[in-house]
């Protein structure tokens, strides 16, 4: 694990175990092909994105999978690092799967719960090119976290490019958005999810 503090709050950096990223791929896939499924678990209308499609995790997969281990143990660990007090629970809300497509985006918003995670299953081999081609940074199809306000030695974004197996622990109330990407045969697959820890815990930090 690797706690990134690249304003205030603590981000965390932890890479997703391969037979996980083929367990999650593969049951978006059987999904993709079960029209009654796509119907029942289909999450658009509770979330943020402008994107083709969200989908719900069920929770007997997020436990047989693994999943849900996965999210307990990595929350405990940053809570741990960035605090120094260990959690007794860390209760899964919600969890879904995201379905980006060329030129698709997720609005700048936050979330619900105390803590909250995102993780990368697919992406594009390439996000296109900048539409002026003197631009030095190019954010097509990537993530961008936002934090208060620029003042001195402390900047307001992190950028973050995806990459397949990265998931990112973040505290529910901070910004952020996805930029659409320029690739019309490519897809951007993603997995969220949204818990509670303590009551106590997460109250007490950042009191004096």
């Amino acid at each position: 694990m690797k706690v990134i503090r690249p304003f205030g709050p603590t981000i965390a950096k932890v890479s997703i175990p391969e037979e996980l990223i083929s367990q999650l791929n593969n049951y978006l896939d059987e999904i993709i092909l079960n029209k009654e499924k796509i119907k029942s678990l289909d999450y658009g209308e509770k979330l943020a994105g402008n994107v083709s499609q969200e989908f719900k995790l069920e929770k007997e997969f997020i436990l047989k999978s693994g999943f849900e281990n996965f999210i307990n143990k990595n929350a405990k660990e940053w809570i741990k690092q960035t605090v120094n007090k260990e959690i007794n629970k860390c209760d899964i809300m919600n969890s879904w799967i995201v379905r980006q497509f060329q030129n698709e985006y997720n609005p700048l918003h936050s979330h619900s719960g105390h803590i909250s995670g995102v993780g990368y299953l697919k992406i594009p081999e390439n996000n296109g090119e900048t539409i002026q081609k003197n631009k030095k940074e190019n954010f097509n199809g990537n993530l961008q976290m936002v934090h208060g306000t620029k003042m001195f030695l402390s900047p307001v974004m992190l950028n973050i490019e995806p990459k397949v197996g990265d998931f990112y622990f973040f505290p529910n109330y901070l910004m952020h958005c996805v930029y659409p990407f320029k690739n019309e045969k490519s897809e951007r697959r993603s997995v969220s999810f949204n818990a509670l820890i303590d009551n106590e815990i997460y109250g007490s930090i950042g009191k004096s």
